[in-house]
This record gives structure tokens, C-alpha cells and sequence, in this order.
């Protein structure tokens, strides 16, 4: 992806050239390479969520996440623009630790988007809103009953991978209450 400026107008993606996989053994590759090219969460590795409060090295995160890859636990999708990985996106709810006070985890059926990586060349250009339309199909035809996240308004200064308000709101998602001071619990049912 060409380098832009804070000036410079995002990047468009050409809808008719993006795909949606999922992340298994068999595109583990795909969701490495995404991870360790430059400006992505590979100090994360989407563990945040995942883990304890414990404070792990990188490289455990990325060893944890590859042994949840290779069980065939449910990790996310990915988005690839002409064969190129270029965004991800959730899981199941029950594969993470607790989102929020008033979750209720005798609850099934729930999947959950906590982020969403998209390269700075390409945020603002909609991929973001690609990723959720295709996150919410697909969890809904792997069972899903009801989808939940966590965004905050565009005004926040902290959160703001986990995606905005309006962007579920457009979508048909509710409100439900709030996971700290700054970020919404929202959901969709099927």
C-alpha cells in the first residue's frame, strides 16, 4: 500500500475487489503476515481482550493467538484487496474475557467485535463499514443469534479501533448499556 500523509485524502477501496476469508490453519499466514507489516497491532496480536491481566510479551500474544488458530477456535475474518490482506475483524464472545459489567455469560449464541484493523492508508475509505457488513454475515451463518460491540463516538480519544457508534447504529444495532466511561455495548439480533 502506498505511504499518504495525515493530508492526504484516504485511500478507496474498489468493493468489487475485496474478499472475506476466514482466519483458520490454512490462512494463519495470511492473518502473520497482516500482522507484522508495519503500523499493525503486532503488540497486540488481538490478545487484549483475550487474556488475563497478566502482562505478556509479544511474542507469547503471537504464540497464544496461533494455538487458538491451530485448536480451530474462531479468531475473525480478514480483508483482502487483490489478494493482499489488508484488514481483520472479531470472534465469538465466549472466546474472549469479560466486555463488559452487565455481560451474561450463561448467554449463547453471542459474538463479539472488540476491533478492527485497518491500514492508515485505508481508513476513511470504507473498508472498515466492508468489514463489519461481511463480519455480521458471517457470524450470523456460523450461528450467531445475536452480535455485540463496543464503539465509541468519533469524538473519543481512546477506543477508537473498536469502531464508531453510528457505523452499528446505520446497521440496525441498539444500545444496551456501556463498558466504561467511553464505550457503547451495543447489539444486533438475528
Amino acid at each position: 500500500m502506498p505511504r499518504r500523509s495525515n493530508a492526504s485524502p484516504p485511500e478507496k477501496f474498489d468493493g468489487a475487489n475485496v474478499r472475506f476469508i476466514e482466519v483458520t490453519q490454512a490462512t494463519r499466514g495470511k492473518f502473520e503476515t497482516l500482522f507484522e507489516q508495519p503500523g499493525a497491532p503486532k503488540y497486540c496480536w488481538c490478545m487484549a481482550w483475550r487474556q488475563s491481566s497478566e502482562h505478556i510479551q509479544n511474542d507469547e500474544k503471537k504464540h497464544r493467538m496461533m494455538a487458538f488458530i491451530d485448536a480451530g477456535t474462531p479468531v475473525g475474518i480478514l480483508a483482502q484487496i487483490d489478494g493482499k490482506t489488508v484488514g481483520w475483524c472479531f470472534a465469538p464472545r465466549e472466546t474472549y474475557r469479560k466486555l463488559s459489567k452487565q455481560q451474561d455469560d450463561s448467554e449463547t449464541g453471542v459474538w463479539s467485535i472488540v476491533c478492527f484493523f485497518v491500514p492508515r492508508a485505508l481508513r476513511g475509505g470504507g473498508l472498515a463499514s466492508a468489514l463489519l457488513d461481511a463480519a455480521i454475515d458471517h457470524a450470523f451463518a456460523k450461528g450467531a443469534h445475536v452480535i455485540e460491540a463496543y464503539p465509541v463516538d468519533e469524538a473519543s480519544p481512546s477506543y477508537r479501533f473498536m469502531g464508531f457508534r453510528e457505523m452499528f447504529v446505520v446497521r440496525g444495532f441498539h444500545e444496551t448499556g456501556k463498558a466504561g466511561s467511553r464505550r457503547y455495548v451495543m447489539r444486533l439480533e438475528h
